[in-house]
């Protein structure tokens, strides 16, 4: 028994290596999942699926979640198989970071149904194209990390109609920025944000006509919100950024009434290249 478990390892190791090296996939390689035409089956992606592909028509899907992908056999193709086991074809799901395919076959046996099935590493080959950006859990996990650290530097702080902000603090992982930004709201209505805007802005302003302003989306945010009554922080991410002394990186809120509250802060470079490192 041990000599033919050792002999099964053996094999399955030799098959992962050819498939490195040769760089193909065969489908006798690929896992195999039964479903059938009453059960849907749940993919479940540690990443936001970016792409699937049903090979033939014998499956339907969709993703209702970003991280779900949802699969069952379409009745009318496996009505004369009584059962019977038979592929119905390759399932690929494609995340931000790897790619996983599936052997997908029919089976009524409940004994080999299942109903959710994790996507886990040993199942994907990593995306390799250029310069792999992090993925949203990447992000979510960095950003929370920043949230948890209650340390604050106070990079800069603005006042304007009774709203106060504050950058606490910046941080860095890989080609990436986090900045903890806080507001505090110390009168008694409630603030409607209406945008907060990211620019990089020159300096001194001397004509209208010569002002340049380089708007930054950031890659993504920890928390949305629409209004915040007395406090308000969150964590916002960009791609790495780079100007010279005599720009400045603003950060502008304003307020979706007609009342028009806003606040600015600036981020001086030299702030952004003194950042910490989760």
């Amino acid at each position: 028994m041990k000599l033919k478990l050792i002999f099964l390892l053996f094999w399955a190791i030799s098959i992962s290596v050819n498939a490195q090296q040769t760089g193909t996939l065969l489908k006798t390689q690929l896992p195999r999942v039964y479903i059938d035409e009453e059960i849907s089956l749940h993919f479940l992606s540690p990443e936001p699926i970016q792409y699937v592909d049903i090979s033939t028509n014998d499956m339907i899907g969709d993703i209702p979640l970003e991280n779900v992908f949802r699969v069952k056999a379409v009745r009318d193709s496996v009505s004369d198989l009584n059962g019977y086991n038979k592929s119905l074809g390759v399932v690929t799901i494609i995340g931000q970071k790897f790619i996983a395919q599936y052997d997908l076959w029919y089976s009524h046996d409940e004994r080999q149904l299942k109903t959710q099935i994790e996507i886990l590493p040993i199942n994907t080959n990593p995306l390799e194209v250029g310069e792999i950006p992090m993925s949203d859990q990447e992000l979510r996990f960095f950003a929370t990390e920043a949230f948890k650290d209650k340390k604050k530097n106070k990079i800069t702080q603005s006042t304007q109609y009774g709203i106060t902000g504050k950058v606490n603090k910046i941080y860095t992982v890989d080609d990436y920025i986090f900045l903890d930004i806080s507001f505090k709201n110390k009168t008694n209505l409630k603030f409607d944000l209406d945008q907060l805007r990211f620019k990089i802005e020159d300096k001194r302003i001397l004509k209208a006509t010569n002002v340049q302003s380089i708007e930054i989306e950031p890659e993504y945010q920890l928390f949305s919100t629409e209004s915040f009554d007395k406090k308000y922080r969150n964590i916002y991410v960009f791609k790495k950024v780079t100007f010279p002394n005599s720009k400045v990186f603003t950060i502008e809120l304003t307020e979706s009434q007609i009342s028009g509250r806003s606040l600015k802060m600036r981020v001086k470079y030299s702030d952004l290249l003194n950042a910490d490192t989760l």
